[in-house]
């Protein structure tokens, strides 16, 4: 087994790192406590290719493998989570959903500029009384022929505000269950689509959370996404994907955690000495490097197996749930290690603790991680 990243792989890991220190750190800050999405820094984020990585090139994307994805999430995330999972969604909810299920003409409509950059996107599952339990949710799609009637309130909705495209999961026959469930791609300013309050959240400031408000939406019947009944398993399908971009957010706040601690411990005297030398900070650092490579194994291997198309659903909730642990330890020991100057804004590991805490919620609690995992291994 080969844990060595190929030379294009190294070159993706060192352009997003460069990009991570030298765009997205100035002002990250700022962008935290003014709740400010990182509008330019997208942009380029855009030129780089990072929002269609792993998307054909004849339809805008990068052509990448997910391990490159993976490599470029976690440089991302180290320096600024909002900014990672602004990635996340646009690749691994958005854009592989419809590479993989779409239709040719809503490829050349929606997926090309989604996977070039030129605008971005937003998935719509979660709702107010509907989260984990994606079955019980109560938007509707109302069939009336050549179109549906969309109504409902979508929750929690990253890139919400700033996204020109919207995937909708709403229920069309509820007495069907799951299996009366669509997907539908909703354009930004079709009438009766309202973008609700901006979130006020504890982490991930700088991404931009809302609520979504359908009214008597008007939706083509074009653009339902596959045939009639298939948006859960499209949703399910599209989330165990998904599971890795959070997985490498989670990795990638972990590690950038990590390094400011140990860059801290090396140069922070107490008693005499560098705080390194002291087993009770060596100790706290040796545990975290084990475990943020135990997490970033286990985010190449469902990598791999994407890239190898097997089934990712037990490897990518593993990934997330270890990940989403690993970050949360990871941050709350660098602020522990920082002393009072980690409770402060100024050395960034306080933010890096706010930001771990959602990994562990969206795209999956870790709890329904374990579900799935333990789903998973009993059929083996």
């Amino acid at each position: 087994m080969n844990f060595n990243l190929s030379e294009e792989q190294l070159m993706i890991q060192q352009a997003a790192r460069d990009f991570a220190q030298n765009e997205l750190l100035p002002g990250v800050i700022e962008r935290d406590r003014d709740q400010k999405f990182p509008t330019e820094q997208v942009k380029k984020m855009a030129e780089l290719g990072f929002l269609g990585m792993m998307v054909d090139p004849k339809y805008g994307g990068s052509g990448l493998d997910a391990v490159s994805y993976v490599v470029a999430m976690e440089e991302i995330a180290k320096v600024d989570a909002s900014a990672a999972v602004v990635m996340s969604v646009n690749n691994s909810l958005v854009c592989a959903g419809l590479e993989k299920y779409a239709n040719e003409d809503q490829k050349q409509k929606y997926l090309m500029p989604l996977a070039s950059g030129q605008v971005i996107g937003a998935f719509a599952l979660s709702e107010p009384e509907a989260g984990s339990d994606a079955t019980s949710q109560k938007t509707t799609a109302e069939d009336k022929g050549d179109y549906y009637l969309l109504n409902g309130i979508k929750n929690w909705i990253t890139n919400g505000g700033t996204a020109q495209y919207y995937i909708v999961i709403a229920h069309t026959n509820p007495e069907k269950k799951h299996k009366g469930i669509n997907a539908f791609i909703v354009e930004k300013g079709w009438e009766g689509f309202e973008i609700g309050l901006k979130e006020d959240k504890m982490g991930i400031r700088g991404s931009d959370t809302h609520s979504l408000i359908f009214n008597n939406v008007k939706v083509p019947k074009e653009n339902r996404i596959g045939e009639d009944g298939f948006g859960f398993n499209f949703a399910m399908a599209v989330l165990n994907g998904g599971r890795i971009g959070i997985a490498s957010q989670a990795l990638g706040i972990a590690s950038g955690a990590y390094e400011l601690a140990l860059k801290y411990a090396k140069t922070r005297k107490a008693f005499g000495t560098e705080i390194i030398n002291h087993q009770a900070i060596a100790f706290k650092l040796a545990d975290m490097a084990t475990q943020i490579t135990a997490a970033r194994m286990l985010c190449y291997k469902a990598a791999s197996e994407k890239d190898q198309g097997l089934d990712i659903s037990e490897s990518g909730a593993m990934a997330k749930l270890y990940a989403s642990q690993v970050a949360m330890d990871t941050t709350v020991e660098a602020v522990q290690i920082h002393g009072g100057y980690g409770y402060v804004k100024e050395y960034h590991v306080e933010r890096l603790m706010r930001d771990a805490k959602i990994t562990q919620i969206y795209e999956g609690t870790s709890e329904i991680q374990k579900i799935v995992i333990s789903r998973s291994i009993s059929k083996k």
